[in-house]
């Protein structure tokens, strides 16, 4: 017998979950995706010198800002509390950023689409700083790294 999605009910329709059984713990996600441009252009993000002003901190501040409105954006997410979230950048290797993000709740539900679409968001805060000075830019890898839950402290 196959495993009935948890975002389709009965006959077949999108429907949100019922997560009001489930406990409240603390879960985190973490995620990662790569920004990709050419060596000199990288070379400008890390020392702040785009036309456009300081990349990395409009991108962390993006991630942050997504992280913090998933509900809106993804139709079935749930509305969370959303306690701590963080992105921040890696040079990876001469055409490559790391982006990552990490986001923390403590709720009935995980929160991994935060933190995915936080490092989608930071991606694409760069690219939009950037397109004018590159224009074989390309966003791929994007993962969750890590999904954990844990009782809260006493």
């Amino acid at each position: 017998m196959a495993e009935r999605l948890t975002h389709v009910d009965e006959q077949g329709r999108a429907a949100m979950v019922d997560v009001s059984g489930k406990p409240v713990i603390r879960r985190r996600a973490v995620a990662e995706t790569f920004f990709h441009a050419a060596s000199e252009t990288l070379d400008r993000i890390m020392a702040g010198d785009l036309p456009k002003g300081e990349a990395l901190a409009v991108a962390r501040i993006a991630g942050v800002q997504a992280a913090k409105r998933v509900d809106a954006l993804i139709p079935l997410c749930h509305t969370l509390p959303l306690e701590h979230a963080e992105v921040s950048f890696e040079r990876s290797a001469s055409d490559a950023i790391r982006i990552e993000a990490a986001t923390v709740v403590t709720a009935r539900t995980g929160v991994e689409m935060e933190a995915l679409t936080a490092v989608n968001v930071a991606a694409l805060t760069l690219w939009d700083m950037t397109k004018a000075i590159d224009k074989d830019l390309r966003i791929d890898g994007t993962r969750l790294v890590l999904k954990e839950k844990a009782s809260p402290a006493s």
